[in-house]
């Protein structure tokens, strides 16, 4: 790494009430599955929306073939976890390049979190049966921020108790991303807004009608409705419009 990128890097780690003034004010949330993008280069189309999105969580798929000649003869869990990082180090890289405000978080990888954090990642976001919240807070310490997947209000509220700083709910509609063919709906999303002091960012099958639905909330978490929108910068002006509504 040269001088220049590790300075921009530096630049990025942020204190602890400055990542949870910037996550509290945030609007838009982008998962950055690079593999749903097959028309476009997924860094060109994260570029682009970069200027409209808050929070960019890295979540690379392995390739079904499982035939990546980088990783042959990798374990899944080894695979898997240098796919995280190469792919958080060319967000990070492309997020101080482009100097944006966007925080970068790490999909269920907390060892990858942990080594990127000096290099401006913010933390990680973990599912109900990946790392218990008390141990990555025990791993990352006391600054990073933790994101919790929740699916059901009986969560949310167990999620009160845990030692985190927002939580996804959903899916909010169906999604064919998750494959869930039902959502939970507005008005849960809305309730689970109110449940908890946290931000709240619901997700599942949102695009430019669901965020507008969801502006009483102000957040959402989006992948698929900017990776596969032709204009991927207009995509998420309109969505971060949106979920903005009420402001205005």
């Amino acid at each position: 790494m040269g001088r220049d990128c590790a300075n921009r890097y530096a630049a990025r780690v942020l204190d602890s009430a400055e990542l949870r003034r910037r996550l509290a004010a945030a609007r838009l949330y982008l998962i950055f599955t690079p593999q749903l993008v097959t028309s476009q280069d997924p860094l060109a189309v994260l570029e682009a929306a970069l200027p409209y999105v808050d929070l960019v969580q890295v979540r690379p798929k392995e390739r079904e073939s499982g035939l990546d000649p980088l990783r042959a003869g990798a374990r899944p869990a080894e695979s898997n976890a240098r796919l995280v990082a190469e792919w958080t180090e060319r967000v990070l890289d492309l997020v101080a390049r482009a100097r944006s405000e966007a925080l970068v978080i790490v999909n269920d990888r907390v060892d990858v979190a942990r080594t990127y954090l000096e290099r401006g990642v913010a933390g990680v976001h973990i599912g109900q049966d990946d790392t218990p919240p008390q141990v990555a807070r025990d791993v990352l310490g006391s600054a990073a921020l933790i994101g919790l997947s929740t699916h059901s209000a009986a969560q949310v509220v167990r999620s009160i108790d845990e030692p985190v700083d927002y939580i996804g709910f959903g899916p909010v509609c169906a999604t064919a991303t998750k494959g869930y063919e039902r959502g939970l709906g507005f008005e849960a999303a809305w309730v689970a807004a109110q449940a908890t002091l946290v931000p709240v960012f619901p997700i599942g099958g949102i695009g430019l009608a669901e965020a507008a639905e969801l502006a009483e909330v102000g957040r959402a978490a989006v992948s698929s409705s900017i990776l596969l929108a032709s204009d991927p910068a207009a995509a998420a002006r309109e969505l971060r419009a949106a979920l903005s509504a009420l402001d205005s």
